[in-house]
């Protein structure tokens, strides 16, 4: 009898470390995979993958290893609802995600009914955070700042000159636009054309044809890069030669190959470089070793895993809302795009905006560099 109770409790006890063993954190990542917006998509993917791959070789997270799964929500929100419950169901505890504003706020919805913590690298509409819930946060800035910063640099640089503004009627776009409109209107300067356009439009001629009867000296264009590079191109071969300004939607070298030689001179609003942050030289040396240059969100997507880990390990739980209440605390995170606080609605509490311009580098390729 007594060895069969030593038994018992032998196996019993390797049974619980065996399953401690294979404890396994499950993340998602959710973005647009395909479509006209798959080069942020990939942006997410590889920053989630990477930092997972590296916090794994590191030992995981409270001693249990990270697995990751993706979900395609090809830039809707519908399809950004079916990721989330396909998530939910999967087990999933922590999303890095999504890309779109108009897609992250219906799938944080879902995330909340079911425990999971999000943590968008891209979104930056007011609203996604303006929600009061405890799950939801980012790592980039929001709108309200981006627009402002863009509207105070018309109003510096183009004081006195005639500005347009054309947006994708999403909810980013339209939302951006609005902001940087409205800071130019509140410093006495009035759009001479505000006009929405369909994302998934090909001939913008019509569009065109109203810049260029307005003799707009800037375009400034709420929406993302694919769209964005098309109307640079069209307004290029209509003869329109006033410059662009966009926002942290056009962030990918893929703008200015659809847009063409006509990018050049355009004018965009992004954090500060991380790549060129010295906490992200050896990550970004990784990402070039396989051919993938880490731009715009990538290490975004990279630094909300960090934080998830940093968190996770104070907080000494992987519970979802015990990490969330941690991310809120005023605890202080070190990433490979710099340092990071929140504030209590899942913002992070410095600006990330600077201007940039389009221009070519020294191999001739044109691509974004910060202004001095």
């Amino acid at each position: 009898m007594t060895k069969r109770i030593a038994f018992a409790i032998t196996l019993a006890t390797s049974l619980v470390v065996a399953g401690a063993a294979s404890a396994q954190i499950k993340f998602g990542v959710g973005g647009p995979i395909t479509g006209g917006s798959a080069a942020f998509g990939a942006q997410l993917k590889n920053g989630a993958e990477q930092a997972i791959a590296d916090i794994n070789a590191a030992g995981g997270i409270l001693g249990q290893k990270l697995t990751i799964s993706q979900g395609d929500d090809r830039a809707d929100p519908k399809e950004g609802v079916s990721v989330a419950n396909k998530f939910a169901a999967d087990g999933v505890k922590f999303v890095i995600g999504h890309f779109n504003s108009g897609v992250s706020m219906p799938a944080s919805e879902v995330y909340q009914e079911n425990g999971i913590l999000q943590i968008t690298p891209a979104s930056t509409n007011p609203k996604v955070t303006d929600r009061g819930m405890w799950n939801i946060f980012r790592t980039c800035g929001r709108d309200d700042q981006q627009g402002t910063v863009a509207g105070e640099y018309i109003l510096k640089k183009f004081a006195g000159k005639k500005i347009a503004v054309i947006h994708d009627k999403t909810t980013y776009g339209q939302g951006l636009a609005d902001v940087a409109r409205a800071t130019i209107n509140k410093g006495g300067l009035k759009e001479v054309l505000y006009e929405g356009v369909n994302k998934d439009d090909k001939d913008f001629s019509a569009v065109v044809s109203k810049v260029k009867a307005s003799g707009a000296d800037l375009i400034y264009w709420g929406g993302l890069h694919d769209t964005g590079g098309l109307l640079v191109r069209q307004m290029r071969d209509q003869g329109v030669r006033a410059p662009l300004m966009g926002g942290d939607g056009i962030t990918d070298d893929e703008f200015a190959s659809i847009a063409g030689p006509g990018a050049e001179g355009t004018l965009m609003t992004y954090g500060p470089d991380p790549r060129k942050r010295p906490q992200a030289k050896d990550v970004v040396a990784k990402f070039r070793a396989k051919n993938f240059e880490p731009q715009a969100y990538t290490l975004y997507s990279y630094a909300a895993v960090q934080i998830i880990k940093q968190a996770a390990e104070a907080a000494k739980s992987v519970d979802p809302k015990k990490v969330a209440d941690m991310m809120r605390s005023g605890m202080k995170f070190s990433t490979v795009i710099g340092d990071i606080t929140y504030d209590k609605k899942g913002d992070i509490t410095r600006l990330d905006y600077v201007m940039y311009v389009w221009k070519k580098n020294a191999q001739g390729k044109i691509t974004y560099e910060e202004l001095e």
